[in-house]
């Protein structure tokens, strides 16, 4: 059903920019016809907006994964770099967090464990809407920022790493087994902020998953049940997605091309410092205006990088 529902939504959307330009040229002809210069004024409009709603479609077509409409959990975790790292978490969540309300997507933190000095050690979020994991997909991997580091009394060059993992948010249809005997679940007092009752009580979860080593927490909410569910949602995702880069990487080794998923796989450069630019290494999609991806501005690296995988 949720199928069925998808492909009507799918089919309505074409026919509605179909109905768009049928009209669009009907008014066109009778504009001409009239010599109306303020009709066809608002003709040109509609059909830039025509064109640019169609390029969005013909792009989402390359959407084509098994969850790739789905919704994302996104988890950023500080690497190396320090108090650097961590603040570059906080700007990396800033520019997701900007990028799904450009793209009308909700937002939800699921679990946060802030840094002592300043950002977070790791952040887990998840974003709501069609796409949304066919789009974040694109930026999985190790992004570097370089810049004045500003916890530097020196005031010199540091360069920092944050871990960028994206996973579908699987819905409770589809099966992935977990085992509860492989489980370890240990309950502990919330970090930070939250109120009497977070502070109190244990209502904190971490769950390990033994067989994988995958270690999934959550403290966001005021409940130990809520906790576990949420992150029973975020264990069920991840355990996902590490078999599809097992498929990926087996169907890879067959073609005989090497991939690497691990930590060392940097994906994109943000260099603040001597000069401004950030460059996507992958599709060499590059730009000088840092401060605007920085407030989100990342759809043209999302498109530049689904683009190249295409035949992949």
């Amino acid at each position: 059903m949720q199928d069925l529902s998808n492909l009507k939504t799918e089919v309505e959307r074409w026919q509605t920019l179909g109905k768009r330009a049928g009209d669009a040229l009907e008014l066109l002809d009778l504009a001409e016809a009239d010599e109306d210069l303020t009709l066809a004024t608002q003709i040109e409009g509609e059909a830039n907006e025509i064109e640019s709603e169609l390029g969005r479609h013909e792009f989402q077509l390359l959407l084509s994964g098994p969850h790739d409409r789905d919704a994302a959990i996104l988890s950023l975790h500080a690497g190396a770099g320090g108090t650097d790292a961590q603040d570059f978490v906080q700007m990396l969540l800033r520019m997701y967090l900007r990028w799904a309300e450009q793209q009308g997507y909700k937002t939800e933190i699921l679990d946060s464990l802030r840094g002592q000095e300043a950002g977070f050690k790791s952040v887990t979020i998840s974003v709501t809407g069609t796409y949304a994991y066919g789009y974040l997909k694109a930026e999985r991997g190790v992004h570097r920022l370089v810049r004045l580091s500003p916890f530097d009394e020196a005031h010199r060059r540091h360069t920092s790493f944050v871990l960028v993992e994206v996973m579908p948010e699987i819905s409770d249809d589809i099966e992935v087994e977990i085992n509860s005997d492989d489980l370890k679940i240990d309950v502990f007092k919330a970090s930070g902020a939250g109120g009497q009752h977070v502070q109190k009580n244990a209502t904190a979860v971490r769950i390990t998953h033994e067989p994988t080593g995958v270690v999934v927490s959550c403290q966001n909410e005021r409940s130990q049940t809520q906790n576990r569910e949420v992150a029973l949602k975020i264990l069920r995702g991840k355990l996902y997605d590490l078999e599809q880069q097992r498929i990926e990487e087996e169907q890879a080794r067959l073609k005989g091309k090497h991939v690497s998923a691990g930590w060392g796989n940097q994906i994109r450069s943000y260099v603040l410092h001597p000069y401004h630019m950030i460059k996507d290494l992958r599709t060499d999609h590059e730009t000088g205006n840092s401060a605007a991806v920085l407030d989100g501005d990342i759809q043209d690296f999302i498109e530049a990088f689904l683009q190249s995988t295409i035949g992949d």
